[in-house]
């Protein structure tokens, strides 16, 4: 005998019911078939939404009956031949009479009592099979209707089920010796109490009504079909890596459908677990689909985590005081109490201190527990001996759940780290001596990032999702757009990153896709998309609390830089090429720092000096282990090294300033680093990495261009007096050709003190014949004091500082 069971999804139209009649059919060509319905999609949350209305006096009601009429009579004509409709549509309409006649009751008496709720969330089921095996016997199927209300016996307390399994089974047993069908036809959910009161086995109870006729009669197996492949690695709507399970326990199952996955009713393994009946959960839509097996062992020998999942209703209750300290018996007190308010308790965890007891329950029982716990002890609670309870919302539940979990050590520890790691606030944890779960409760708003995470850490294969938020797509943003396009299956196969851009802005676009934004046509998706806001572009990366996201900025904007500290505080990271930030008041720049440490982000800022070199980074590695700098002097410009490697006097000076502006080595605003300012920042910079607290006004600056030039409101005029003081350009430059040097503008840092300037340099210095664009820096520390630690290279322009920002993309990667 093959027991089968099909939920709402399932049965949702006609076309649906037809798909389920041949996976029955193919079923009936082996052996008899018992089959168990659900309710049409979406009935009984409208039985249960109009019986709440009627109690409200709400007429509204009737509209939706009405809709529900339509809905089963259209069924019946769509799937019934004319000739034999008349007698199904006299049945359905008596259902629907009887409805009437109860919800006209509920809106006299202005009551719903659970008695009345049990009897019309049962019409559902009724009403499926009833047209469905009227179905069957036009496809000349050879199949009994069986009213289940009259075989399973139980109990409600609470919506909590309790099934009479003497009486159940021996009805049962009885019921199927004497009767013979090719099919049977059973409406789930539906049962009555010992007195023969119409009653259900709680929602989602289709599941239980086949574990319940399994169980009775002893078969092999049963056959849960739903709308997806079986039981997954965690819910795929909300993780779409998600994966269906090959086989699994009857305690995995337990634990994953307890902790709400919703593919089975956790009652539904009570009548098959000492029996060891087989569950199979199949697709409905793709029958053919293996599914999930659910047996005694999962026989899975590479998987220490099975799954993970969450429940979202729930509120943590939390009482403490030193009253409870030492006091025998408190506990006792306290979770009686919640038993004889019939209040189940989700999760418990408990201080050794014993100064504090803390519960999940479901958010609909916390007041009501509240005001219990808060009666009971109310004399303590006078005397100060223990606080009133509190209540926590906005609480979940997520759970890690694997038979195997006790075999290995550190689940809990990676599981506990990879939630640190993205700023993810345990509140409570619970693991029972079992080690088959694992149970935390967190912030509501962080479950879908919970979820990701976990599943990335446990299920996929290592790799790590890195989701980009940029601002700034000109010169630089574009090269690192196609730098992340060119190698995006490169990171994925070699170094296991899967990096996604969602965000990007200029300063008057911004653009979003959750999806990821496709690189090959983003120039034209950003110029139609919405104004650009800084504070929107920030709450939108807030609001999709991903794992593992990074701010990227790549302008030279104050205004960006002063955001840092906001995303830095909700564990986002920062990675930037933008040096305003890091020779700002030193305050800010610690505050930066400390952030970081404080929510776990990066903040990596390698390109603000030397673009690509890894000059920062060489730097931070000397002075974490142990060594002293002593002195840095350094070329750190790539566009006035530029511009004075290419000034002989045969051009104008300014005209090889405007050959660097266009080869995109200066700042939009070229003065910016003609001026030494970018030069003065970045020695700064350094300056702070070396451990010293200096300000950006400390920096002695030696100006090599008038002040009428500095104080230009404008490029154009700026220029303009650019072309006046060529003179003087030529003046330096045959200066230094006559003492045969070379001007190089140096930033130098010695004894607690920093200065920038133009110098002339000879050929047997380091800095001499530096080409194009490059920087050097010369590090003498207490371990290099005569020979320095030299960093020599490309130090300007787009390529190499988009280079530099996505190495530290990739260091974050790899952390």
């Amino acid at each position: 005998m093959h027991i089968l069971k099909f939920g709402g999804s399932s049965l949702a139209t006609p076309e649906r019911i037809k798909l389920v009649a041949k996976t029955i059919q193919k079923h009936l060509e082996n052996d008899t078939v018992v089959s168990v319905f659900s309710a049409f999609g979406g009935v009984t949350n409208d039985l249960l939404l109009m019986a709440e209305l009627a109690e409200k006096e709400d007429d509204s009601y009737k509209a939706i009956l009405a809709k529900n009429e339509k809905r089963h009579f259209e069924a019946v004509k769509e799937l019934i031949p004319v000739t034999a409709q008349s007698a199904i549509l006299s049945k359905v309409k008596n259902q629907f009479n009887r409805l009437e006649t109860l919800y006209e009751g509920v809106f006299l008496l202005n009551e719903l009592s659970d008695k009345t709720k049990h009897v019309i969330s049962g019409f559902g089921e009724i009403l499926s099979s009833l047209i469905i095996s009227e179905y069957f016997k036009s496809l000349k199927v050879d199949s009994l209707w069986v009213d289940s209300r009259d075989l399973i016996v139980c109990k409600n307390v609470n919506e909590k089920v309790q099934v009479n399994y003497t009486k159940t089974n021996f009805n049962l047993t009885e019921f199927f010796k004497k009767n013979k069908s090719e099919l049977f036809i059973v409406p789930g959910f539906v049962a009555k109490n010992d007195l023969g009161v119409p009653s259900t086995l709680g929602r989602g109870g289709s599941d239980f009504t086949a574990a319940i006729i399994a169980g009775a009669l002893e078969v092999d197996q049963v056959l849960i079909y739903t709308d997806v492949n079986g039981m997954f690695t965690a819910n795929p709507n909300l993780v779409p890596q998600a994966y269906a399970l090959k086989n699994i326990s009857y305690e995995e199952a337990m634990e994953l459908s307890h902790f709400g996955a919703k593919v089975l009713y956790p009652p539904t393994l009570q009548p098959l677990l000492d029996k060891n009946i087989e569950i199979y959960i199949k697709n409905t839509f793709e029958p053919d689909n293996p599914g999930t097996l659910i047996s005694k062992s999962s026989e899975r020998n590479f998987r220490w985590v099975t799954g993970i999942t969450h429940i979202d209703s729930i509120k943590l209750l939390n009482i403490e005081g030193s009253g409870m300290v030492g006091i025998p018996g408190f506990s006792k007190r306290f979770f009686e109490i919640l038993f004889q308010e019939n209040i189940n308790v989700v999760l418990i965890t408990q201080a050794s201190s014993e100064h504090s007891i803390c519960i999940a329950v479901k958010d609909d029982e916390a007041e009501k527990a509240k005001e219990a716990l808060d009666e009971a002890f109310e004399v303590e609670i006078g005397y100060k001996k223990i606080k009133p309870v509190e209540i926590e919302d906005n609480v979940s539940i997520i759970a890690l759940v694997g038979d195997r979990m006790k075999s290995h050590h550190g689940l809990s520890g990676k599981m506990f780290s990879a939630l640190g790691n993205n700023n993810i606030n345990i509140r409570a944890i619970a693991q029972g001596s079992s080690e088959r779960n694992i149970s935390a409760v967190i912030s509501k708003k962080d479950v879908v990032k919970a979820l990701n995470t976990l599943h990335e850490q446990f299920f996929e294969v290592p790799s790590k999702e890195l989701n980009l938020f940029i601002t700034g797509v000109g010169n630089v943003g574009g090269k690192l757009l196609d730098q992340l396009k060119k190698q995006e299956q490169y990171l994925l196969d070699k170094l296991r990153l899967k990096v996604r851009v969602l965000g990007l802005s200029n300063s008057r676009k911004m653009l979003f896709d959750e999806d990821g934004i496709d690189l090959q046509n983003w120039e034209g998706n950003l110029a139609q998309a919405e104004t650009a806001d800084k504070q929107k572009f920030f709450d939108k990366v807030k609001e999709l609390n991903l794992r593992n996201s990074i701010f990227v900025d790549n302008t030279a904007s104050p205004d960006i830089s002063g955001w840092y500290k906001d995303y830095l505080a909700n564990s986002i990271s920062v990675v930037t090429c933008n040096k305003i930030a890091c020779a700002d008041a030193f305050e800010n720049y610690q505050n930066l720092q400390n952030l970081t440490r404080e929510y776990g982000a990066s903040f990596l800022y390698e390109t603000n000096v030397g673009a690509g070199l890894p000059i920062i980074d060489t730097l931070q590695n000397l002075v974490a282990s142990g060594d002293r700098i002593t002195k840095i002097q350094a070329v750190l410009s790539g566009s006035l090294n530029f511009v004075f490697n290419n000034y002989d006097g045969s051009e104008p000076f300014y005209k090889v300033v405007e050959t660097a502006m266009k080869e995109g080595f200066t700042e939009p605003d070229p003065k910016i680093d003609l001026s030494g300012v970018d030069v003065a920042r970045k020695i700064l910079i350094l300056a702070r990495e070396s451990g010293l607290q200096l300000e950006l006004e400390d920096i002695e600056r030696d100006d090599f261009l008038s002040q009428k030039s500095l104080n230009s409101e404008s490029n154009e005029k700026f220029f303009e007096l650019l072309k006046q003081d060529e003179a003087e350009f030529k003046k330096m430059y045959q200066n230094a050709e006559n003492n045969k040097s070379e001007l190089k503008y140096v930033a130098q840092l010695e004894d607690g003190k920093a200065k920038v300037g133009l110098q002339e340099v000879g050929a047997q210095h380091p800095f001499a014949n530096l080409s194009g664009s490059d920087n050097i820096v010369l590090f003498f520390t207490e371990r290099y004091p005569e020979q320095p630690l030299i960093v020599k290279g490309a130090g300007a322009g787009a390529e190499v500082t988009a280079s530099g920002i996505f190495a530290d993309i990739i260091r974050i990667g790899k952390k």
